[in-house]
């Protein structure tokens, strides 16, 4: 994000309109069974239970010895396969959001009680799909170094290439615009640039699948990730609760209460969340001054299998989060106190139908409440020079998608609509030091919605060549402020944007290779500038332009290579931007301008490692990113000076050249394990450039030990070299932006019956 700074100009709430994204979180699974003349084996018993609960199901093999499972959350399974006169057969298969599992089951016959596993292609890998993916487990969040906590993102910065926590927001390929799902339903929030705090407690989670990438027609526009997240259901529960406590540096607390349970046909879960702590968000200065939060929330989600082809879900959560903003020595010896309340709600739900043989159709209704509250406080002695404002935004969504997916020989299509409507509630003040006024209490409501038709179709055109295409058409429509015209105006944009993908199965290696090419469209923000902020912004030789949509366009390659258990991924990818979406602050708030620049380019490789349990005890991770986010031309939506744009490109202030996670997991006798993660960055641009910062590692460490089945016991160690260094310098939230120094965490998990 380059800063253009606007003298004597105050901001507004940035707000952005996300697109709908669809509720594929699910896969099938479609396997065949023959014996050693290759004849079909009918009425086998085939079992598909979770690795990580008591989530199954079964079936029989038909008179092809073919089986299959539909509606099935993404995450890791085991494949069983039974039947009188041979022996018993295992698969794991770990599914991503629209995949279909293919194992392929040769029995031989039985001599003793045996069992055979066959692993024909590294689980994690789908030979079908030209988008970058990457699966995180509980198991894995559980023992990631501070990952648990109730705002950390680590389960995503270790783990996905170019993935990081900057100003208190999530970077990913060089932008922050996102789309998150919660058991396959959009969460829309067009917020993303004024909320620190996030969405969901990682505690709660099952599976995250990161995409960042490639993405088909079905997913909506927030073009540098989507995260599609599946919840703890309770199907891992059998009337048990957990208690998690536990206490930390800073004075630091995350507690959790849960509670689930499960029958054959439904199952739920519930928990309630709180935290606290003296070392809330980056602080602007090596010190950390003001910078308290604090927090409490619920979630809770259910599950009903009403028949064998109606399954119902229902998730909803509800949060709130008190932040005060960190001060540098200044502001603080001068009494400024502000402090930023969030609060967040959601409700969704979806109906998933099979209808026969390969045809699923998929009812989605949402609703999602967001607000950021920015206070600021003046507590010295009155001075007409300080500025106090004062931004409340209230946003509610609410909106549905209907999909219908169908598997046909070598065809899998899918068709849906995704709408929402949107209403945003602004008041904007700022007053004085003094307590005059300075700009006058004023309140905005806006309403906009998003409708997006899309169609796509995956085509096995050979054994190992899979195509994928389809179009996406978006319509947004809304009213906005746009001084050209003089008030409040309707707004309306269309996109019509082709997806065009390809995955080739190298044969005998089994290595896949896959190209994509697409176009992504993100609607422009409801509020913008207007009243007396405007009218100060033009005699200050500033004016404000009318925001459009930002248009992308990316293309990326891949190979993945699974070897000796092992699994190498290597990506190239580059996104091409117009009207890209950026922000300018408010001295040291989170108060927004919104504003677009002519033009971007991201690019970049990226590379994965995964290693399987060698010898039996140490699994090793590694990601890596190699980028260039740059920005050209002037400024082409939003408050601008009207300054001559620079010649060429400029670095993006998120601009870091080179970002690498590595760590390993540890198994110890004693029921004990250990991890470690070491994070490099070779430093953010410094200031307008183009110049970086120094370069920058910290290593994060934990350690933990079960007591029986009741009791667990974890220790974490965060930055434990203390290597207190300053991470960027743009002006989010005071200015530059501090690393956290060194934090220690105790932990203790209390697992009961109720």
């Amino acid at each position: 994000m380059r800063k253009h700074w606007i003298s004597g100009v105050f901001g507004a709430a940035l707000l952005f309109i996300a697109l709908a994204a669809s509720a594929t979180i699910f896969g099938s699974v479609h396997g065949l069974i023959h014996d050693p003349q290759h004849r079909p084996v009918q009425d086998a018993k085939v079992t598909l239970r979770s690795t990580t609960s008591d989530w199954s199901r079964s079936t029989v093999s038909d008179s092809s010895g073919e089986f299959r499972f539909e509606n099935v959350p993404l995450g890791e399974y085991r494949v069983t396969v039974e039947t009188p006169g041979f022996a018993t057969d295992e698969e794991t298969v770990v599914l991503t959001s629209g995949r279909e599992a293919k194992p392929h089951f040769a029995l031989k016959v039985a001599h003793a009680a045996e069992t055979v596993e066959v692993q024909d292609i590294a689980p994690a890998i789908n030979p079908e799909s030209s988008t970058s993916i990457n699966v995180v487990s509980r198991e894995t969040v559980n023992q990631t170094p501070g990952a648990d906590q109730s705002n950390s993102l680590a389960m995503i910065t270790n783990y996905t290439p170019g993935a990081y926590v900057v100003h208190d927001q999530l970077h990913i390929r060089g932008g922050h615009q996102v789309s998150w799902l919660l058991d396959g339903v959009p969460v829309p929030n067009t917020s993303i640039a004024s909320n620190v705090g996030p969405q969901f407690d990682p505690k709660d989670i099952d599976y995250l699948e990161v995409q960042r990438g490639g993405y088909n027609a079905e997913y909506g526009d927030r073009t540098y990730g989507v995260f599609n997240v599946v919840t703890r259901s309770g199907f891992e529960r059998d009337r048990q609760g957990e208690l998690v406590l536990g206490y930390g540096s800073f004075n630091a607390t995350n507690p959790q209460v849960s509670f689930g349970d499960h029958s054959d046909r439904f199952a739920w879960y519930g928990s309630l969340s709180g935290y606290r702590t003296d070392l809330g968000l980056e602080t602007p200065s090596a010190e950390n001054l003001h910078n308290q939060a604090a927090g409490l929330s619920g979630f809770g989600s259910l599950i009903f299998n009403r028949s064998p082809n109606d399954q119902l879900r229902l998730v909803t959560s509800v949060r709130g989060d008190h932040y005060q903003v960190p001060n540098d020595p200044a502001a603080q010896a001068l009494g400024v106190r502000d402090v930023e309340n969030e609060r967040d709600a959601f409700a969704n739900f979806s109906w998933l139908h099979t209808v026969g043989t390969g045809l699923v159709l998929t009812v989605s209704p949402f609703y999602h409440f967001n607000r950021a509250h920015y206070i600021g406080e003046f507590t010295g002695a009155p001075d007409p020079n300080v500025f106090v404002p004062e931004d409340d935004r209230g946003s509610n969504y609410i909106g549905g998608v209907v999909s219908a997916a169908y598997t046909r020989d070598q065809h899998t299509a899918r068709a849906g609509i995704q709408v929402f409507g949107q209403r945003d509630n602004q008041l904007f003040a700022v007053n004085a030091g003094d307590g005059t006024s300075v700009v006058a209490p004023e309140r905005e409501k806006l309403w906009g919605s998003v409708s997006a038709f899309f169609l796509e179709d995956q085509y096995k055109l050979t054994r190992w060549l899979t195509l994928n295409g389809g179009i996406r058409l978006t319509h947004f429509g809304g009213t906005g402020t746009n001084t050209l015209l003089g008030g409040n105006h309707p707004l309306s944009e269309n996109a019509a944007d082709p997806r065009l993908g390809a995955a080739l199965q190298i044969p005998k290696l089994h290595w896949v290779a896959r190209a994509f090419w697409g176009r992504y469209y993100q609607a422009p923000p409801l509020l913008t500038v207007s009243g007396s902020l405007l009218q100060q912004c033009n005699t200050a030789d500033c004016g404000f332009l009318p925001l459009h949509g930002e248009r992308d366009e990316q293309r990326e390659f891949g190979l993945t290579i699974p070897l000796a258990g092992w699994t190498f991924d290597v990506t190239n990818f580059r996104t091409a931007a117009r009207n890209f979406f950026d922000h300018d602050v408010l001295g040291n708030s989170n108060i927004f301008f919104p504003l677009t620049i002519d033009r971007a380019r991201i690019r970049g490789w990226e590379a994965t490692a995964n290693s399987p349990r060698l010898a039996g005890h140490v699994q090793v991770h590694l990601t890596y990113s190699h980028q260039y986010a740059e920005g050209a031309g002037a400024v082409t939506g939003g408050l601008t000076n009207f300054s001559p744009p620079e010649e060429g490109y400029f670095f993006l202030d998120h601009d870091q050249r080179d970002t690498l996670n590595t760590g390993a997991n540890l198994s110890l006798p004693r029921r004990i394990w250990a991890a470690m993660n070491v994070n490099y960055g070779s430093g953010f641009l410094n200031g307008n450039g183009p110049d970086h910062l120094p370069s920058h590692t910290t290593v994060d460490c934990s350690i933990g030990k079960s007591f029986g089945e009741k009791w667990n016991l974890r220790f974490s160690a965060l930055n434990i070299g203390n290597n207190h260094y300053m991470l960027d310098n743009s002006n989010t939230f005071g200015g530059s932006h501090f690393v956290n120094p060194r934090e220690f965490a105790f932990q203790l998990k209390y697992k009961f019956r109720f």
